[in-house]
């Protein structure tokens, strides 16, 4: 038994480093937990679709701490988090249904694809931040592609809603704020869905670790907030996830033993 739990502990701790290094910059950044996390699970062989499932179940806790700070600081815009919740909702279930029902080996590529595509873009991004601020207008469609790309991805929510949202000239504060408190209603739904169709089996020690690691990081990234240049973030979160993901879709693909 002492052997089979010291085993158990060998394996968890590459998961809490993972969640607790994206827990870090998610909360400093306000995103990237989600792609850095399924990003990491994918480069250590987790199948795709438990990646997502325990990506998603781990920030089930995470977000929902998250959404009750925003709350009481009074981070949440009201009218965008009505626009976001439900296609967020819809695109978030119909992914993961996509995702549980596709074979793992076949839709690798894209999702680390995607993954590199989300760096590039975040890094992009860290030269041309922040924006001029003004009410945003492209809300609904942004929510549903978010919430499917999330879902599908492992992650992406954060990147794709919350920085598209700062380009359109949303408030930072409101727009982390209010982004953040949907994605515990996007990460419940998700979750639930990718139980249904996958079984608990799909919740592993991985799971465990990142719940652990971000759980532990959450308040040290809200320091970080303070002190950390964004650019600088966004520009770090950029090169991982390109570096990572390539090496992840070089190894799916045969280039990498």
């Amino acid at each position: 038994m002492i052997d089979t739990l010291a085993n158990q502990l060998d394996t968890i701790w590459p998961f809490i480093a993972v969640g607790f290094g994206a827990q870090i910059i998610d909360g400093a950044l306000g995103m990237a937990y989600g792609v850095i996390s399924s990003t990491f699970l994918l480069a250590l062989g987790v199948p795709p679709s438990a990646a997502s499932a325990g990506v998603h179940a781990a920030e089930t806790c995470t977000t929902g701490v998250s959404a009750i700070s925003h709350i009481l600081h009074r981070n949440v815009d009201w009218r965008i988090f009505a626009r976001l919740a439900v296609p967020g909702v819809i695109g978030g279930v119909a992914g993961a249904y996509v995702l549980s029902n596709i074979d793992g080996s076949v839709i690798k590529p894209f999702i680390l694809a995607y993954l590199t595509g989300i760096g590039l873009w975040l890094l992009w991004r860290s030269f041309h931040y922040p924006p001029e601020h003004k009410a945003p207008r492209h809300i609904v469609p942004l929510g549903l592609i978010g919430g499917f790309m999330d879902a599908s991805g492992g992650g992406g929510w954060g990147p794709i809603v919350t920085s598209n949202l700062l380009v359109q000239g949303a408030s930072p504060r409101h727009t982390i704020g209010t982004v953040n408190s949907v994605e515990f209603i996007l990460t419940m739904a998700i979750s639930i869905t990718f139980l249904i169709h996958l079984g608990w089996e799909a919740l592993t020690i991985s799971t465990l670790g990142l719940l652990i690691g971000g759980v532990v990081a959450a308040p040290i990234g809200a320091v970080l907030t303070r002190h950390i240049n964004a650019k600088l973030l966004l520009r770090a979160v950029g090169v991982v996830l390109i570096t990572t993901s390539t090496f992840g879709i070089s190894k799916a693909l045969g280039f990498i033993g």
